[in-house]
């Protein structure tokens, strides 16, 4: 490809480049002043986004803490009952709005075109949502009664204050810190350096394992929306960021230590995190091979296909000095030609904003639901029909007894073990680490990733992810099963 001297051709327009096309990328020249401008402006944003998103601190006798979630929780307590009710006046505006936006608002307006590709059952779903957080906010700030039903400790009091809230202030401070790590070469790098290892096994280019390492160490949520932000930029294509979204948005560190402690095993920390990380590596493995994963399309968000070709060539790079130029480089032009960071954080945070009611509202009403579901009635307990044979058949100790913690996990990450919790004295440490490993590597949850997935663009429909799920569970509890039997039995 010819050669784009941006030092010296001063008409091009940047904005006109395919910046995510590795032969666009390499054809760039710049002079050494440029490139070193370009590459103070990589390393200043890319330590700002590691301290960030990626570095765990001290703070206040606690370890562990990751400063992306001091802020978001910092915020949070700060706000207290006003931040409550500030989410709550968001999700039942959204409930109201959306009837408006949906079948009476003009064509061609605002409020039309934000609810227009909503299906019918939206409007409903988020008039729930609505009527749910404004019940659990008037008890929980003046006391009222509600139906407990509806606003009990395991029910909207285990999906409002830790998932709705939550996620409200994840997704507008996650917007304002994420150009830091995406605009300005540290995903270029990590994509140059990573790619022989991520693209043989996960068939995903080598920057989606920064997105994995965003979800070990920070949330779910924030590497969802990493990926969206990545798959709408044209960085990643309709199949690899369902792959990335689905296989790679697992539990945080912190989250690990709630579920292995709820379980009763705390002093096995070590054991169970660490083989539930490599469970989602073996699981990630499989289910990109399969569908409806592997039918997604090698297609860029801007109508571009991926050639095999441009897999290949980027697949066969070694690790070696020549490779570590390369991604230097490439965040070194990266960082030259993304502009200023106010624009993109500017621009990041809209984008945040704009999704924000949807996300929190759909968490709400979908998520209380299914704690519900869950808690009133017996609906996991026939499901846990289903898994009973299969959990004897793997020899797991109590099976009876957990065969319904594993379909739980539909619903929220944290429910399984929630099931087993009262009987934490009676059950064999064994049934204990499957359920804990199992609920830590089934990620499709209604309470909160489905819901992020779904409302943030990802290609992937409802029926898919549920699909997904009982894939991911059913590959990982023979896996789950052999780790038992070496540490437990």
């Amino acid at each position: 490809m010819e050669a784009i001297n941006l030092s010296t051709q001063k008409d091009i327009n940047v904005e006109e480049l395919d910046l995510n096309d590795s032969k666009v990328m390499d054809s760039i020249k710049l002079n050494k002043t440029d490139y070193m401008r370009g590459l103070t402006l990589s390393v200043l944003f890319t330590a700002i986004a590691i301290l960030v998103f990626f570095i765990p601190f001290t703070i206040n006798g606690e370890s562990g803490q990751i400063l992306f979630g001091v802020i978001y929780n910092g915020i949070i307590k700060i706000l207290g009952n006003f931040g409550l009710w500030l989410v709550t006046l968001v999700v039942a505006g959204n409930g109201i709005l959306s009837f408006y936006g949906k079948f009476k608002a003009k064509e061609g307006s605002k409020l039309h075109e934000y609810y227009s590709g909503d299906s019918i059952i939206h409007p409903v779903l988020y008039l729930l949502g609505g009527i749910f957080a404004v019940m659990y906010s008037l008890n929980a700030t003046l006391g009222l009664p509600m139906p407990e039903i509806i606003i009990g400790a395991k029910t909207g009091g285990m999906v409002i204050p830790p998932i709705v809230v939550g996620v409200a202030w994840i997704i507008p401070v996650g917007a304002f810190f994420i150009p830091f790590l995406t605009e300005y070469g540290c995903i270029d790098f990590f994509g140059v350096i990573l790619e022989p290892l991520m693209r043989p096994l996960f068939k995903t280019p080598g920057k989606s394992a920064v997105d994995a390492v965003a979800s070990f160490v920070g949330s779910s949520s924030m590497a969802v929306i990493i990926t969206s932000r990545m798959y709408k930029s044209s960085a990643y294509t309709e199949k690899e960021s369902s792959i990335v979204s689905t296989c790679f948005s697992a539990v945080s560190v912190g989250y690990a230590v709630l579920v292995i402690s709820t379980a009763g095993l705390k002093e096995h920390f070590l054991k169970v995190y660490f083989s539930s990380f490599a469970l989602a590596f073996i699981i990630a493995i499989i289910v990109s091979r399969i569908p409806p994963i592997s039918r997604k399309r090698d297609l860029y968000y801007n109508g571009k296909t991926q050639t095999k070709g441009e897999i290949k060539k980027e697949a066969k790079l070694e690790l070696n000095p020549r490779i570590l130029k390369r991604g230097v480089d490439r965040a070194v032009k990266r960082a030259y030609t993304s502009g200023n960071i106010l624009y993109k954080i500017k621009d990041s945070l809209l984008g945040g904003i704009v999704v924000v009611p949807k996300v929190i509202t759909l968490l709400c009403s979908i998520g209380i639901i299914g704690m519900i579901l869950a808690q009133y009635t017996p609906f996991f307990d026939m499901l846990g029909l289903i898994f009973l044979p299969f959990v004897k058949l793997l020899g797991v100790p109590d099976a009876a007894a957990i065969a319904p913690a594993i379909p739980a996990g539909i619903t929220e990450m944290f429910l399984p073990v929630l099931v087993i919790s009262e009987q934490v004295d009676l059950l064999h440490e064994g049934a204990r680490y499957f359920v804990s490993a199992v609920s830590m590597v089934q990620i499709i949850f209604l309470a909160e990733t489905v819901v992020v997935i779904m409302t943030t663009g990802i290609p992937l429909k409802f029926r898919e992810l549920i699909i997904i799920f009982f894939q991911r569970t059913f590959i990982a509890m023979p896996f789950a099963a052999l780790f038992m039997h070496i540490f437990f039995m």
